[in-house]
Protein backbone atom coordinates (compact mmCIF):
# COMPACT_ATOMS: atom_id res chain seq x y z
CA UNK A 1 0.00 0.00 0.00
CA UNK A 2 1.84 3.38 -1.14
CA UNK A 3 0.80 6.37 1.58
CA UNK A 4 0.38 9.44 -0.34
CA UNK A 5 -0.76 12.94 1.02
CA UNK A 6 -0.36 12.19 4.59
CA UNK A 7 1.27 14.12 7.24
CA UNK A 8 2.17 11.98 10.50
CA UNK A 9 2.14 14.02 13.57
CA UNK A 10 4.72 13.21 16.65
CA UNK A 11 3.16 10.75 18.87
CA UNK A 12 0.18 12.24 21.67
CA UNK A 13 3.01 10.71 24.50
CA UNK A 14 6.01 12.29 23.23
CA UNK A 15 8.32 14.02 25.63
CA UNK A 16 9.17 16.74 23.13
CA UNK A 17 7.29 19.41 21.19
CA UNK A 18 10.07 20.08 19.31
CA UNK A 19 11.58 18.70 16.47
CA UNK A 20 15.74 17.26 18.01
CA UNK A 21 18.49 15.62 16.20
CA UNK A 22 18.92 12.40 17.18
CA UNK A 23 22.29 12.23 18.94
CA UNK A 24 25.57 10.67 17.36
CA UNK A 25 26.42 7.66 19.43
CA UNK A 26 29.72 5.51 19.47
CA UNK A 27 29.16 2.37 17.34
CA UNK A 28 26.92 1.88 14.04
CA UNK A 29 23.89 4.69 13.79
CA UNK A 30 20.89 4.10 15.33
CA UNK A 31 17.50 3.80 12.96
CA UNK A 32 17.03 7.22 14.66
CA UNK A 33 19.68 9.07 13.28
CA UNK A 34 20.23 6.60 9.78
CA UNK A 35 16.53 8.10 8.93
CA UNK A 36 17.15 11.59 10.21
CA UNK A 37 20.45 11.76 8.16
CA UNK A 38 18.46 10.50 4.73
CA UNK A 39 15.24 12.65 4.96
CA UNK A 40 17.34 15.57 6.06
CA UNK A 41 19.60 15.47 3.62
CA UNK A 42 17.13 14.15 0.84
CA UNK A 43 13.93 15.35 1.47
CA UNK A 44 10.89 14.18 -1.21
CA UNK A 45 13.44 11.28 -2.52
CA UNK A 46 12.58 8.22 -0.60
CA UNK A 47 9.56 6.67 -0.96
CA UNK A 48 8.86 4.15 2.90
CA UNK A 49 9.99 1.61 0.94
CA UNK A 50 13.12 2.96 -0.31
CA UNK A 51 14.36 4.12 3.16
CA UNK A 52 13.38 1.09 4.64
CA UNK A 53 15.55 -1.07 2.59
CA UNK A 54 18.06 1.55 2.30
CA UNK A 55 18.45 1.64 5.99
CA UNK A 56 18.70 -2.45 5.87
CA UNK A 57 21.57 -2.17 3.54
CA UNK A 58 23.24 0.08 5.02
CA UNK A 59 23.30 -1.13 8.75
CA UNK A 60 24.22 -4.79 6.93
CA UNK A 61 26.51 -4.08 4.25
CA UNK A 62 24.47 -5.00 1.68
CA UNK A 63 24.65 -2.84 -1.87
CA UNK A 64 21.57 -0.72 -1.95
CA UNK A 65 21.64 -1.51 -6.00
CA UNK A 66 21.35 -5.15 -5.75
CA UNK A 67 17.58 -5.99 -6.49
CA UNK A 68 17.16 -9.30 -5.57
CA UNK A 69 18.09 -8.36 -2.25
CA UNK A 70 15.37 -5.64 -2.37
CA UNK A 71 12.79 -7.68 -3.61
CA UNK A 72 13.70 -10.21 -0.93
CA UNK A 73 13.71 -7.50 1.99
CA UNK A 74 10.32 -6.14 0.92
CA UNK A 75 8.13 -9.47 0.39
CA UNK A 76 8.04 -9.09 3.96
CA UNK A 77 6.04 -6.15 5.56
CA UNK A 78 8.10 -3.27 7.48
CA UNK A 79 7.00 0.09 8.88
CA UNK A 80 5.71 3.00 8.19
CA UNK A 81 6.91 6.86 9.49
CA UNK A 82 4.06 6.56 12.26
CA UNK A 83 6.63 3.77 13.93
CA UNK A 84 9.60 5.74 13.02
CA UNK A 85 11.70 7.10 16.34
CA UNK A 86 11.32 10.62 14.80
CA UNK A 87 7.82 11.22 15.16
CA UNK A 88 7.73 8.74 18.34
CA UNK A 89 10.45 10.26 19.95
CA UNK A 90 12.49 13.06 18.24
CA UNK A 91 9.88 15.67 17.58
CA UNK A 92 9.33 15.32 13.67
CA UNK A 93 6.76 15.00 11.55
CA UNK A 94 7.15 13.38 8.28
CA UNK A 95 5.01 14.09 5.12
CA UNK A 96 4.20 12.08 2.21
CA UNK A 97 3.70 14.06 -1.16
CA UNK A 98 1.50 12.78 -4.13
CA UNK A 99 3.97 10.26 -4.90
CA UNK A 100 4.51 9.08 -1.66
CA UNK A 101 8.28 10.58 -1.12
CA UNK A 102 8.64 11.75 2.76
CA UNK A 103 10.00 14.67 4.00
CA UNK A 104 10.41 15.27 7.81
CA UNK A 105 9.63 18.84 9.85
CA UNK A 106 10.07 19.70 13.27
CA UNK A 107 7.06 19.96 15.53
CA UNK A 108 7.87 23.52 16.56
CA UNK A 109 8.01 24.26 12.41
CA UNK A 110 5.90 27.02 10.66
CA UNK A 111 5.79 23.84 7.74
CA UNK A 112 4.73 21.51 10.38
CA UNK A 113 1.30 23.51 11.31
CA UNK A 114 0.48 24.30 7.79
CA UNK A 115 0.52 20.33 7.21
CA UNK A 116 -1.97 20.40 10.38
CA UNK A 117 -4.37 22.79 8.83
CA UNK A 118 -4.22 21.78 4.88
CA UNK A 119 -7.81 20.19 3.97
CA UNK A 120 -5.97 18.23 1.21
CA UNK A 121 -3.57 16.42 3.51
CA UNK A 122 -4.49 13.21 5.78
CA UNK A 123 -3.36 13.58 9.41
CA UNK A 124 -2.37 11.08 11.35
CA UNK A 125 -0.88 10.59 14.79
CA UNK A 126 2.39 8.24 15.24
CA UNK A 127 2.51 4.95 17.54
CA UNK A 128 2.49 5.83 21.43
CA UNK A 129 5.37 5.02 22.97
CA UNK A 130 3.60 3.13 25.70
CA UNK A 131 -0.03 1.46 25.43
CA UNK A 132 -2.43 4.07 26.94
CA UNK A 133 -3.43 3.08 30.50
CA UNK A 134 -7.21 1.94 30.70
CA UNK A 135 -9.19 4.02 32.98
CA UNK A 136 -12.15 1.53 34.22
Amino acid sequence: MKITNTFITIAEDSKTRQGTVPPHKDGPRTLARLHFDLLEAHPYEYTIDDLNFTVHALKNGIDREDVAARAAFLSKGHPCMRASPLTKTYGFGAHYNHAGKIAIYPADSVAYHKFLKDPEVRVEKAMRNRRAVETA
